[in-house]
């Protein structure tokens, strides 16, 4: 069988190529729902992959819905509304392919601190209304765009989050797969759980070590057998199923192998229900919403990222965040609880070879089957068996070769990804989420706040370039060119290059060019330094004029006064009728010299003539 990351890359590459012209109101409601859009090129080989990997991933939403529920005293049926209602509704409007949402493990630890002040009887309705307030939130997000700020989060991050991730994911399976009973309790860091349990969790079940063990050894013989034979079995879930038989058979549950929670008798199908909440509960829970529906969009688009670096597929962020928000403020409509990105089903979704967004679609409703119709069968999967599913999908889900590639690339790359790692086991995934972000725009803001500044000399070849150290300074005519992006956070680099000229500047000095054409985005307190500059410049009797001037500058330089400072006439612009207007300022500035030159200037001729015709280069 061909490898399922080739595979899904050769699916995205296809369904992203380039469309036949579609009316405007098809065009849209596939960008709105890209779901659809994958339609268009499905096959029944899609299809197969999608269904197979959907049962798969339903095989793990069962118990982890109902784990998660109970965290913060949610009766289980509730999480499993969440994995159908939230499922279905962010795959249909996921640009990711293999992102699966629903409930997780970080929003219910999340939701445990943020309902611990609501009385238990209110506490039902307070979780599904603050789905509500969590989808307006991410919604609004996507509506003033803000999702794009999220390409300032370095891939390092990602690489760091998936790492420390999965070996969070490793570290929680092994109790399971040991058979060795949880210690702790939900408020101890997950460290001091992980200690206690493997140090009075009591001694290895050999029974249950021996499912976890055949279940990855299935998986991977199918794997192998696949490759081998150009088959495409799903090894997941065949392994699922195997040990799920072998239980029913030997009675495993019997012999002291722990099986997960039986359905409750009264889960059904959600319904349809407004959630019931008023303004001054609002009032209470938004702090929370807004710092659990952010935790919810940077865990979903860091899985999302992460599986799209393996798949190459593209990924619209703030259609992202749109999903998120719908699958929240839609759950609410139907008793679910808040949600975010899985992090353990997405990527065994990703290694059971979903092909589209219809495998989480399939996902839910295959929930909904189980909990309708197989429920006395699902009780027979050995929760040893899930654990050597996830136990084989954290091992994938680390790239070593990625790693390696950010460690030998820069020492800041090799930083953010430890940082990001190891914050993920010694605190919590959504803490390595929150610090891999701050990281990335601590890193990112110093390196936009830069602005550089260069002298430019004319030389006898008919050029302007950077002055070198053996090129003697024009006493009576400075040229500077500036580049970066010129907003206030750049003001103190900026202000130390205009103290830099003024230093520069001899008594001889008259003319004074500045080259701002590569200046980006500039604002009132790096203005307010250029007027001022300008102001103690002239007070020296030395004229000053700009060059380069692009339109979105001039109308900054218009609004703030600049413009009139100086003279409409020494603002030389960059316009598609002028070849350089840094050739032309300094004619400009040549003029007020009134054809007087140094000795060292190209443009007297050694005869001691003054050239009349000259061209520069820039």
């Amino acid at each position: 069988m061909p490898d399922y990351n080739a595979a899904s890359r050769s699916a995205a590459l296809s369904l992203e190529s380039s469309p036949p012209a579609l009316p405007r109101w098809r065009q849209r409601l596939y960008t709105l729902v890209p779901a659809f859009d994958s339609l268009r090129t499905y096959s029944p080989q899609t299809f197969r992959r999608d269904l197979f990997a959907g049962v798969t991933v339903a095989a793990i939403s069962v118990p982890q819905a109902m784990a998660y529920a109970s965290i913060f005293g949610m009766p289980v049926q509730y999480g499993l509304y969440t994995a159908m209602v939230m499922t279905a509704v962010g795959a249909l409007f996921n640009t990711s392919k293999q992102l699966i949402n629903g409930p997780t493990n970080a929003i219910s630890i999340a939701m445990l601190s943020a309902l611990a002040a609501v009385p238990s009887d209110q506490r039902i309705a307070a979780a599904i209304f603050m789905a509500t307030l969590i989808g307006v939130f991410q919604t609004g997000i996507t509506l003033f765009r803000l999702g794009d700020l999220s390409r300032y989060i370095s891939q390092a991050v990602i690489v760091g989050f998936t790492a420390g991730a999965s070996v969070l994911l490793v570290l929680d399976q092994l109790k399971h797969a040991l058979g060795l009973k949880a210690g702790g309790g939900a408020h101890d860091h997950f460290l001091k759980r992980f200690w206690l349990t493997m140090a009075y969790g009591g001694p290895i079940h050999e029974p249950t070590l021996l499912v976890a063990a055949a279940t990855v050894v299935a998986a991977l013989a199918v794997r192998r057998m696949n490759r081998r034979l150009r088959w495409r079995l799903p090894e997941l879930l065949l392994a699922l199923i195997a040990a799920s038989a072998l239980s029913w058979y030997f009675d495993l549950g019997g012999k002291g192998v722990k099986l997960i929670d039986k359905l409750p008798r009264e889960a059904a199908l959600p319904r349809f229900e407004l959630p019931h909440g008023d303004w001054l509960l609002a009032q209470e829970l938004a702090p929370s919403a807004l710092a659990i529906g952010m935790l919810g969009l940077l865990e979903a688009i860091a899985m999302a990222k992460s599986i799209a670096a393996k798949t190459g597929q593209k990924l619209d962020i703030n259609q992202q965040c749109l999903s998120e928000g719908l699958a929240n403020f839609a759950g609410s409509f139907f008793q679910c609880f808040p949600g975010s990105g899985s992090l353990a089903r997405t990527y065994i979704n990703h290694q059971a070879g979903a092909a589209t967004q219809w495998s989480g679609v399939i996902s839910a409703v295959m929930v909904a089957v189980v909990v309708l119709l197989l429920a006395p069968l699902a009780q027979f999967i050995p929760k040893a068996a899930l654990a050597g599913v996830l136990l084989l999908t954290a091992m994938r889900m680390i790239d070593v070769e990625e790693i390696r590639y950010h460690f030998r690339a820069t020492r800041f790359d090799a930083a953010m990804v430890l940082a990001t790692a190891l914050s993920a086991v010694l605190v919590s995934v959504e803490f390595c989420i929150l610090v891999g972000t701050v990281l990335s725009f601590l890193m990112y803001v110093p390196r936009a706040a830069s602005v550089d500044m260069t002298e430019l000399v004319m030389d006898e070849a008919h050029r302007i370039r950077e002055r070198g150290e053996n090129d003697a300074a024009c006493p009576l005519l400075r040229v500077y060119a500036f580049e970066g992006e010129l907003f206030f956070g750049s003001g103190p680099a900026f202000e130390e290059h205009l103290e830099d000229i003024e230093r520069q500047l001899d008594d001889d000095v008259r003319v004074l060019v500045l080259r701002v054409k590569h200046l980006r985005n500039p604002d009132a307190v790096c203005m307010k330094l250029l007027h001022d500059f300008i102001e103690r410049v002239h007070a020296r009797g030395v004229e000053v004029c700009l060059a380069g001037v692009k339109e979105p500058f001039l109308e900054t330089l218009v609004g703030v006064g600049i413009v009139d400072q100086l003279g409409r006439d020494r603002v030389f612009c960059e316009t598609p009728t002028v070849w350089t207007s840094t050739a032309a300022a300094i004619d400009w500035a040549h003029s007020r010299l009134r054809d007087q030159f140094c000795e060292t200037c190209p443009r007297r001729e050694k005869n001691g003539a003054v050239a009349t015709e000259w061209h520069f280069h820039i």
